[in-house]
């Protein structure tokens, strides 16, 4: 049945975080750089970021609608948006609607370029589809054969943050290019937290996902080594001493620490523990981008 409601599904709200978050980001190392932050633009990412999320879920739940079917262990954030096993859309539907996504991103880069003097924006959106498709479809079809969490953690890492940037600022004079180096550690935890969940599945469909290739627990541990990784790496992000960067660190940290007791026993099997080391490490992971966006915010008011 081809409702709003089943679209609404589809299109995995909760997922959005993963957009706003570095476009936010983006955005705040612009004001940081340029001193000038613009509400329309905000906006303006806002639906960008929409249309960015709204074509990765529906291919990945086109591409996975084999696997995600005989995925009993899926979480809020994981196992697709359950439209399909649940027979509330078609596979054909999904196709199209993605279809219909990509050339609404183009419609968009293409006004941008024309209209606001952005035509970065198509290279960015160009960007974008090609690791959507090197991450579902062949001959890469990397989410498959393996390394899955590069392209992520490449979307979420560097498209996304520059995204936001160059909307904001116009142009790539300026941009942080060190700060993306743990954007992308992040966008790669992201990837292995969101397939703990799945790995039954993932392992019995040949689906090589960071926990089958590692296996459970020593994903679980890399994606904890990741963050703190990423939480030390602030000082490429901000002009912050050691002991600043610690402080940054603390909240952070703390959050992670409440994943840690579950770091042995969280398996995908052990359905409420696995979702809350997910929820945990992903509420780490972005309490740390939006720690550093704070921080460019407070650089562009004292600049």
């Amino acid at each position: 049945m081809n409702d709003l409601t089943a679209w609404v599904q589809a299109a995995r709200p909760l997922a959005q975080v993963n957009m706003l978050v570095p476009l936010v980001f983006g955005q705040a190392m612009a004001f940081a750089v340029t001193g000038r932050f613009h509400l329309g633009w905000l906006y303006v990412c806002a639906w960008l970021g929409l249309l960015v999320q709204l074509l990765i879920v529906f291919t990945n739940d086109y591409v996975d609608r084999e696997t995600d079917a005989n995925n009993t262990t899926y979480a809020r954030f994981s196992g697709g948006s359950r439209v399909l096993p649940q027979g509330r859309l078609t596979p054909a539907a999904l196709r199209a609607a993605a279809r219909v996504v990509l050339w609404l991103l183009g419609l968009a880069g293409g006004a941008l370029a024309v209209f606001a003097g952005r035509p970065g924006v198509l290279g960015l959106f160009a960007a974008t589809a090609l690791l959507v498709w090197a991450y579902n479809l062949p001959p890469l079809r990397l989410a498959y054969r393996g390394h899955g969490e590069v392209v992520q953690g490449l979307g979420t890492g560097v498209v996304l943050p520059l995204l936001g940037f160059y909307v904001q600022a116009g142009g790539f004079a300026g941009v942080v290019w060190p700060a993306l180096v743990p954007m992308v550690l992040l966008g790669a935890v992201g990837n292995i937290i969101t397939a703990l969940p799945d790995h039954p599945s993932d392992l019995a469909s040949g689906k090589r996902s960071y926990p089958v290739r590692r296996g459970q627990w020593l994903a679980r541990r890399h994606a904890l080594e990741l963050l703190a990784l990423s939480a030390a790496c602030s000082g490429l992000v901000l002009p912050v001493t050691r002991v600043q960067a610690a402080l940054l660190a603390v909240p952070v940290l703390a959050v992670a620490a409440l994943a840690v007791p579950l770091l042995g026993s969280a398996d995908a099997e052990n359905r409420d523990e696995c979702e809350r080391f997910g929820m945990l490490v992903a509420g780490a992971a972005h309490l740390l981008v939006v720690l550093w966006s704070l921080g460019f915010v407070v650089l562009g008011l004292l600049g």
